[in-house]
């Protein structure tokens, strides 16, 4: 908390103007360094600062866009994993570059993401980033373009981070990673393995992301001459909790299968606890894969096969991206790799 040099109560800008022996605007003048102030008074105005500690206030100034440039992050649930270590990224960078970072979790709400990004628009920020897989339609194209030229004509620059592209054109920086080519070199491994009936726990049937991890699926299948049997494809959400419940109806209904692949690790985790719950083994009975490569994927018991998705990376690109480009500039759009994680939960069949 920050106090008074006498130690009681909480600074004001008027405090640090009398210990400097200027206006309060005059302070103000200097922390928002926009407008011309003598060295002298700008002196003794930063040893004020410093003598009594305005730490705080100074923050909150270049929080509204008067000293240091801030970005904003924005995604649905802070609380995934993936998406974690993808604010870790986003905040690294933008402290090496000398930037602020504001973090905005919507829970879905796209009235509460509006209202933040007009806030940043607001507050001029450097760049908006987006983050997470959406329904592509028309009227989503539309939403987002609206909002990247908003941004850019105060000077903003909007980042989609895993979100779909927009058209060719839009002042908008996008990086996203290969979901498709991901799942197919995955399931791939997995039909390579001898394993024919191989249930996939996808998630929403109109998200990007779901939807680029269910092509993958699909094509490893063709490019092998098989044909996956439609009911082997099931849909939900991306949570744990729904992995189990997935899973717990695949063989309560009896459906024959020798592995599973899941859209997410988080959602093989759930699939793993219901496996273990009717007693069957893995992968001595049921070989199963994730996507994403979180952290906890490798301590799963056993540890768990899965597609690596830089993550980390691709906030640190989304940043340095944005900002090395021009609030104006045309669409940008980079491509990430991923790559297969083989672990011990997949297993030869028969093996």
């Amino acid at each position: 908390m920050t106090r008074k040099s006498g130690g009681v109560g909480r600074s004001t800008i008027r405090d640090v103007a009398a210990r400097a022996g200027v206006s309060a605007s005059t302070v103000s003048r200097v922390l928002g360094g926009v407008y011309p102030v003598s060295a002298a008074a700008r002196t003794r105005v930063l040893r004020a600062v410093r003598e009594m500690d305005y730490v705080a206030d100074a923050r909150a100034k270049a929080i509204a866009g008067a000293g240091t440039p801030a970005l904003a992050f924005v995604l649905e649930d802070i609380t995934g994993p993936a998406f974690a270590h993808m604010a870790r990224g986003v905040e690294r960078e933008a402290a090496r570059l000398g930037h602020l970072c504001l973090v905005c979790s919507t829970d879905g709400d796209p009235r509460h993401e509006l209202e933040f990004i007009e806030m940043m628009r607001a507050q001029r920020a450097a760049a908006v980033i987006l983050v997470g897989g959406a329904a592509d339609t028309p009227a989503y194209r539309e939403r987002t373009r609206r909002i990247a030229d908003s941004l850019a004509s105060a000077g903003s620059r909007l980042v989609l981070c895993g979100r779909p592209p927009l058209d060719p054109g839009a002042p908008v920086t996008v990086i996203e990673y290969d979901n498709e080519g991901g799942a197919h070199a995955l399931v791939t491994h997995v039909l390579a393995q001898g394993h024919r009936r191989v249930l996939f726990l996808g998630g929403e049937p109109d998200h990007s992301t779901a939807q680029g991890r269910e092509r993958g699926y699909l094509a490893a299948h063709r490019a092998r001459g098989l044909e996956p049997d439609p009911e082997l494809l099931l849909h939900g959400d991306f949570t744990r909790d729904c992995g189990h419940r997935l899973m717990r109806g695949a063989l309560e209904q009896g459906l024959e299968f020798t592995a599973v692949v899941a859209a997410t690790d988080v959602v093989a985790a759930g699939a793993l606890t219901a496996l273990h719950e009717t007693g069957l083994r893995v992968p001595g009975d049921v070989s199963l894969a994730g996507y994403d490569d979180v952290p906890f994927a490798r301590d799963l018991h056993p540890a768990l096969t899965t597609v690596h998705v830089p993550y980390e990376e691709l906030g640190r690109l989304a940043v340095g991206t944005a900002l090395g480009h021009g609030a104006e500039s045309a669409d940008v759009h980079l491509l990430l790799g991923t790559h297969v994680v083989v672990r011990d939960s997949v297993a030869v069949v028969g093996g």
